[in-house]
């Protein structure tokens, strides 16, 4: 036996899976290097772009589906100056019209701080709303329920809407309210905040030289059923703190809400 030969096949074997070996960790040190230079450039896309943003997190959160219900209203759940609202004269209603003891003057100086406070009290279930917006061309003032914290955008059963009059006064308001909120699904992660920020900016919807002014997470409507919805996890960044742009929480698709419904751009 050749052993002179047998120890120089050693020797090259063993050579060459070091080589090997020294060739998976520089590639796999290059990657983990890719990936964090891919990270740090979007940020880099964004101010090179003149994108205005404060710290956007990038931390995950885990959030799940969930039903609500209405809640159906019945003479008896009418506080004074409250009327179910019902074509038909039903004894219940989805929807109640109510009257402020009195009114309240809307100035141009509107703060909605001071208007929340000052219609918190007078409603039935007001801690439950914030303020969403004030139109000036509808003549509303806007409110939306929320779900622990997190509103739920465009939600036509748990809105609460403020009419402005000719006298620049606000006396009556339209209210409707979720009562019944289940859980659907177990706890998953969702897209971060940054990655929404993303998605958007790839699809075109950041113009240059604007700001992000706000970034929150609420629910939107997946599903509208008979008696229920479906609401899912929902980013809501606001551009230029008038632009309101949203993206589902889970799958990444850019919601559009028209007509009072949600509409999804891929």
């Amino acid at each position: 036996m050749d052993w002179s030969r047998i120890k120089t096949i050693f020797i090259v074997s063993f050579l060459l899976l070091d080589i090997y070996l020294i060739f998976q960790f520089m590639n796999t040190r290059s990657e983990a290097k890719y990936e964090v230079i891919e990270e740090a450039s979007f940020e880099e896309m964004l101010k090179n772009n003149d994108i205005i943003y404060n710290e956007i997190s990038n931390d995950l959160k885990k959030e799940r589906y969930i039903s609500v219900k209405p809640k159906i209203f019945t003479r008896e759940d009418l506080a004074p100056n409250q009327i179910l609202k019902s074509s038909s004269g039903d004894e219940t209603a989805a929807t109640i019209i109510g009257q402020l003891d009195k009114p309240i003057k809307i100035t141009e100086k509107f703060n909605p701080e001071e208007f929340t406070i000052a219609v918190k009290s007078a409603v039935q279930f007001g801690e439950k709303y914030r303020f969403w917006k004030k139109d000036e061309t509808k003549g509303t003032i806007t409110f939306y329920q929320l779900h622990e914290g997190k509103m739920m955008y465009n939600n036509l059963n748990g809105r609460l809407t403020f009419f402005i009059d000719d006298n620049s006064e606000v006396m009556l308001f339209e209210q409707t309210y979720i009562e019944e909120v289940e859980e659907l699904s177990d706890e998953q992660e969702i897209l971060t905040a940054l990655g929404a920020v993303e998605i958007l900016y790839n699809k075109g919807f950041l113009e240059p030289k604007s700001e992000i002014t706000k970034v929150e997470l609420g629910y939107s409507t997946l599903i509208q059923l008979a008696a229920s919805q479906v609401l899912a996890p929902t980013w809501r960044i606001v551009v230029n703190g008038e632009e309101n742009l949203f993206v589902h929480g889970f799958e990444g698709q850019v919601i559009e809400f028209k007509n009072d419904d949600n509409n999804i751009t891929e």
